[in-house]
């Protein structure tokens, strides 16, 4: 039953991706499969090309996303990605997706995908989820408790997050309009930036005491 849910979860969100317009650039050939190597090669959108003729069927695949995700971190969630750097037959395809693993409490926390919109799809438990919008329409919160079976979706560049409020851990599977489309964390981005960023212009950006700022700073490995 697990192996039927996961097929037509990977299937469904798959479909609604490819269905989405990229915002990658649209692609002027066949297939272009990504390589490191420039060598004979044609830079196409970030990533250079190998001949066409030599492909193979390695190149546009990958195993492992039925395999749970080690949750045992600060968060209490694992992201197993399938975009371009794992798939070099999704260069210039204009779609991406991952699995996510969440142990009971466990977030995906406030993000933005800088390059794609989302689709979640829950395959097991319970999740709370939502997105802000933005300050024209007055930083709105749209949230929503997913049950298996649910999706919902997350609009590019959007603050959003998901987590686990249910008692027993929980599986989603995501689609992305983009073959790479990047993740921003808020929290890491803002206390975790080389070089930080001075802690007077976060408090007062936040409106924080400057120590809590240098506390956050600390915590997330920004310290001195």
């Amino acid at each position: 039953m697990k192996a039927i849910q996961f097929l037509i979860g990977f299937a469904l969100l798959a479909l609604a991706s490819s269905l989405a317009s990229a915002y990658d650039p649209s692609r002027l050939q066949d297939i272009c499969v990504a390589i490191e190597d420039p060598k004979d090669g044609v830079f196409v959108n970030g990533k250079f090309c190998k001949d066409p003729k030599l492909a193979t069927a390695e190149d546009f695949f990958l195993s492992g996303l039925n395999k749970p995700g080690n949750t045992t971190n600060r968060l209490g969630v694992n992201e197993t990605e399938a975009n371009v750097e794992q798939i070099p037959g999704l260069n210039t395809l204009g779609v991406s997706a991952f699995r996510i693993d969440y142990a009971p409490n466990g977030q995906s926390p406030p993000h933005i995908h800088p390059r794609a919109s989302e689709i979640l799809l829950v395959l097991e438990g319970t999740l709370y989820a939502g997105f802000v919008t933005s300050d024209n329409l007055n930083n709105t919160l749209i949230t929503k408790v997913l049950h298996e079976g649910d999706v919902f979706v997350f609009p590019i560049g959007l603050i959003h997050f998901h987590v686990n409020i249910g008692k027993t851990s929980a599986v989603a599977y995501s689609g992305l309009n983009s073959q790479f489309p990047g993740e921003i964390t808020i929290a890491d981005t803002i206390f975790g930036a080389h070089p930080r960023i001075k802690p007077d212009f976060l408090a007062k950006a936040f409106q924080l005491d400057p120590n809590v700022v240098k506390d956050l700073e600390n915590k997330f490995g920004n310290g001195n």
